[in-house]
């Protein structure tokens, strides 16, 4: 998936850039869950943003299912997302002019499909959100707020689900509910959708060693490598 990948930043201009990640190596398997964790700082949501082809490398490649980023602009990027990749931020990221149902049906909608809303229902209602489709997300608790992100990433059946330390801003029990939807829907989603025997694809950021664990495998970030 990733081959002799780079990432340098900088801080402003004259600044002596800063290397995030160095010459690093990464595959995954379809149907795989890799955990990815490391201490803060280390890189690990830049990581994800390269793998997912929301930003790019300063050298390397990334494949994305099958297909090379580095060659994509940015809207070639995006075409490519849509449809195949799904995302849970630690921020929710929901539209908050959109309802429930609304923000679950958008990547649907964005990929061309005609059922985006029976999709959407369907996802809300697996999350347990079937009463709320009509909120807003100013009218949902934040574990409500991050169960309607879930359904809308599951909503359009991707075949790659990125999660970015998906339960950051959840206490403790809301985020173990959020935790067991993620996995439910990991190994319940995929098969029939993409034509595969294995279910969606989840690489996950987070520093939590236990939901680590859950995960085929457990990779570490340091010092811009990765070790597992």
């Amino acid at each position: 998936m990733a081959t002799d990948l780079v990432k340098h930043v900088t801080s402003g201009e004259g600044a002596e850039p800063l290397t995030i990640l160095s010459g690093l190596r990464l595959e995954i398997q379809a149907g795989e869950s890799v955990a990815i964790v490391g201490s803060s700082g280390s890189g690990k949501t830049t990581l994800l943003s390269l793998l997912a082809g929301l930003d790019t490398p300063s050298s390397g490649s990334i494949r994305l299912d099958g297909e090379t980023l580095e060659d994509k602009d940015e809207d070639a990027r995006a075409a490519l997302r849509a449809g195949r990749v799904g995302f849970v931020f630690q921020s929710f990221q929901l539209l908050a002019g959109f309802t429930a149902l609304e923000n679950v049906m958008l990547p649907s909608e964005l990929a061309g499909r005609r059922d985006a809303r029976e999709r959407a229902v369907t996802a809300l209602e697996a999350v347990g959100l079937g009463a709320r489709l009509r909120h807003y997300p100013q009218q949902l608790s934040g574990g409500e707020q991050q169960r309607v992100a879930l359904a809308r990433a599951f909503a359009a059946e991707p075949k790659i689900l990125f999660a970015d330390e998906p339960t950051g801003n959840l206490d403790t029990v809301t985020g173990a509910r959020i935790i067991e939807l993620m996995f439910a829907m990991n190994r319940n989603s995929g098969t029939a959708a993409n034509g595969r025997g294995a279910g969606t694809t989840l690489v996950l950021v987070t520093h939590d060693e236990n939901l680590a664990a859950r995960c085929d495998r457990t990779l570490r970030l340091s010092q811009g490598r990765l070790d597992g």
